[in-house]
Parts: C-alpha cells; structure tokens; sequence
C-alpha cells in the first residue's frame, strides 16, 4: 500500500511540474486533480488506510514540530489564541519546550501541494525533527489527502465521536476517506450568504432590510428578474458570474462522474442559461475571482449590488480595512440568498508518521472543539467557527460577544449574520462530492467563460469542456 500511494503522490509532483499555470490560480492547483482520482481509487481497493496511519507515536515526543501550510491564516489563529504559544519569529514559535516550524508556501501555481507532496514522499525517511507533524489542507483537494495514508486518522490520536459533537458534519464529510474513517479537524465552518450592497438596495428596492432584499433574490428566477431592475438603475447584479458558480455547484443532485462517464448536472446548465442570460443584458461580467475588475464592487463607484460568500470573504477580503470601500462604511448587508452553499475552508490534518501526536491532538482539541477559544475567534476575528453551540448562543443573544453585548457585524451595519450562516450550513448535502470535483468545476467554468463572451456556441463549450476533462482524466470518458 505504502509504496502505491508514494507512486502515486510522485505521479502529483510530476504532473503539478509539468501543468504550472494551466489552471485558474483563484482556485485549488488543477495539478492535485490529476493525482486525486489515483490516490482514491488506491484507498478503496488496498486495505483501510488507518491500517499504516496507525503507526505508534514514539515515547517521547519530538522537539521539533513541523507544520505545513500556505498562508498565515492558521499561523494568527495559532499564535493568537492557542494557550501558552509563543511567537519567535515569522517561521519559528515555542510551545513549551517544543519548537515551532512553520513552512508556508504560497497556493500559487501549485507550490504548496507540490512542496507537501515532495516532502511527504520523503516522510518515512526523514529525521524525526524534519518529519511532518501537521498540515493543512482545503475542500477542494481533501481527496487527494484524505484518502492515502499519509494522513491519520483521528480517532488513533485518542479524539473521541464525542470531543466532536457540536462540529457541523459537512465538515466532517469532506475530510472522511472512503473507509469511513475521519481524517482531520477544522476549527471554521464556511456556510455562505448573499452579500449586498445597502446602498443599492435602498435605491432599487426601496429598503435595506435583510428580511425585504430577500424577496428579490429568493430563488433563481426572482433573482435574475432583480438584476434587470439593478442594470436600469446603473449597477451589476453580481460582479462575474463566477460569483454565482458555488452556490449552484453546491447544489447539484449528481455527482460530475458517474460509471466512468461525464454528467452535467441539471443546476449546472442552469447557472449555464441563466448567466448566459445576465451577461448579454450586460447585467453582470465574466471577470476571474480575485481579479482587478471583479473586486471594483468592493467600493461604490464600481456599483455592484452583491457578492456570496462566507464570513472570511466578508471580513477579510472585501477591502473593509480600506478607507472609501463600502465595507470599511458598514454598507454592506447579509440574505440568505436563492440556495444554500459552502466556500472554503481550512482542515487540519496529522501527518502519519509525526512524533508529536500528543500535541497534534491538543492543538487540534483545543482550536476545533474548545468552546471558549472557539467563542473568541468568532469575537475578535469576526470569523464562523465550527461549533453549533457557540454558534446557536452568538446568533441568539445567548452568548454575548464584545464588551458583553450581542454580536453584530460592523461591516454588515450592525447586522448580526450569524442566524443565516447556521440556516444555509444544515442545508448542506456534500454526498456528490468527489476526487474530480475541482479539476472538472475549473475546466467547466474556464469552457463557458468562450460561451458567455460570444466565442463559440453551447455545444461547442460542452464539447471542449469534455474533452479537457478527459484529457486530465485519463480513466474517464465523454
């Protein structure tokens, strides 16, 4: 098993070298894609993958502990509100007498899969304070992860069913491997909304008031019929459609592949039509995500009536630390939107392998499941975490927040968004995900972006999205 799944994350290294900028750098490196499906179908033909995860930590923990990742993100959550942590350096902390190692490499182009991967290959080998002791990972890729025995699983750390009662189980689903077994923590939950600009909506549909703006965008049809009321009076319904993309993708009834072929949901060749529909009436653009034109509507002058996304989009990336962006004014609001859906995530995985499994489970115990550290992340960094009880008591008054006062959102004018959070996150259903999901989203979106912009007909699109796919993939067919 050992040697097959080392095979196969080579196989990643290799490809990831040789597709650097083929796929969109906005979302998880196309290159994981084409090893995830190797990877997997390894792990449900070979034995349980917990059978070498479950290697025996050694009797003295190690005084190195090593942590891989690809921004600071995990890093501030650490440093911030992990008991007893200490900053050294921008690479280097102190937990007691255990040094901290962090390696951060950048998503970009591949480069943090490709370095894990390099390194994980080296895992068995290594010396006890080079080896990995955790790493994080996203949803878009868990499969390539989760499924191989590189990663172990929970329960062999001593983390009970129990210790994680109040986390929200699709997040308990993206990292549980084809056998059933829990492979990882996330301390965040990324259920998502439908961000609009106040300002707009008081203009277009006469108020701000959440409960009111959810009428206009309640499903679909409604939504789209809104747009054309934002275009007569100056502003895009949504900046891209991409904007739109998760939250039908999200809410699909097939998965992608089904008996080695190529299924196109339904909700899918919806998003199809019905942006198709928008960007002809010039009711919305085709910009990449993170792009320069998509995040004009950060700020009024780029008149864009709304975005979605989770709490870490709101807060951390619409500019809302700039001054003149409609976040930094409190004009943004919070609706539940026309579906539910998720964006992102970060889950925290134990390296198989690692001498510091004692402190793997603290950490993970600690910023995953303890409700008073879970409380203050939410506090001081308007973030939503990944525990319905302090999540229920936050978004009910129950639970008080800053100053002991109720929790609001400045950003979103004093709107506590936390009740449509939890509504959209027990809407959830991930049982059509797969290890091809990101390979196939990106080669989809990148095939009717030609559509949307008059390069080439819906046929053609579908035709050139398929033949991509299967040429990343070599084990399906059209």
């Amino acid at each position: 098993m050992k040697k097959k799944v080392l095979s196969a994350l080579l196989t990643t290294a290799m490809l990831a070298s040789m597709l650097v900028g083929c796929g969109s750098s906005n979302e998880a490196p196309a290159a994981s894609t084409d090893a995830a499906p190797a990877a997997s179908t390894e792990a449900k033909t070979e034995a349980p993958a917990s059978t070498e995860a479950a290697e025996p930590a050694a009797a003295e923990e190690g005084k190195v502990f090593n942590i891989y990742c690809w921004n600071e993100e995990f890093k501030s959550r650490l440093t911030d509100h992990y008991p007893g942590y200490e900053e050294v350096d921008g690479t280097t902390g102190k937990i007691g007498d255990i040094t901290v190692k962090w390696n951060i490499t950048p998503s970009d182009d591949n480069a943090y899969q490709n370095n894990l991967d390099e390194t994980l290959l080296k895992q068995a080998d290594a010396a006890a304070d080079d080896k990995i002791d955790l790493f994080l990972i996203e949803a878009d890729y868990a499969l390539k992860y989760v499924d191989t025995d590189y990663t172990m699983p929970v329960k062999d750390l001593g983390i009970t069913d129990a210790d994680l009662a109040n986390q929200y189980q699709y997040t308990k689903d993206v990292v549980t491997d084809s056998n059933g077994n829990l492979k990882g923590v996330s301390w965040q939950g990324c259920p998502g909304v439908l961000i609009y600009n106040r300002e707009a909506a008081k203009a277009v549909l006469g108020t701000d008031d959440p409960a009111e703006v959810q009428k206009s965008v309640s499903d679909w049809d409604t939504f789209t019929a809104t747009a054309e009321k934002m275009k007569a009076a100056g502003y895009n319904m949504v900046s891209s459609v991409n904007d739109t993309y998760r939250v039908y993708s999200n809410n699909v009834s097939s998965k992608w592949v089904q008996d080695g072929k190529i299924v196109i949901d339904d909700n899918l060749m919806k998003w199809v039509d019905d942006s198709k529909k928008m960007v002809d009436a010039k009711e919305t653009g085709t910009f990449d995500l993170w792009s320069d034109d998509w995040s004009k509507g950060f700020y009024p002058d780029g008149k864009v009536f709304c975005y979605f996304g989770p709490a870490w989009l709101v807060n951390f990336s619409m500019a809302a630390d700039e001054s003149g962006s409609i976040g930094n004014q409190g004009g943004w609001g919070a609706a539940q939107g026309p579906q539910g859906f998720f964006w992102g995530g970060t889950w925290i995985c134990a390296a198989a392998g690692t001498d510091n499994a004692d402190l793997v489970k603290d950490i993970m115990l600690k910023m995953a499941t303890d409700d008073d550290i879970m409380k203050d992340i939410v506090v001081k960094d308007d973030d939503f975490v990944n525990n319905s009880t302090v999540m229920d008591g936050l978004a009910d008054g129950t639970i008080m927040g800053k100053d002991d006062k109720p929790y609001t959102s400045t950003i979103l004018g004093g709107q506590n968004p936390l009740p449509m959070y939890i509504a959209g996150v027990k809407t959830l259903d991930l049982s059509n995900l797969s290890a091809y999901d990101q390979g196939c989203n990106e080669e989809f979106q990148k095939a009717m972006k030609d559509y949307f912009e008059g390069n080439c007909d819906k046929d053609t699109a579908i035709e050139t999205f398929k033949k991509a796919v299967c040429e990343k993939y070599p084990d399906i067919s059209e």
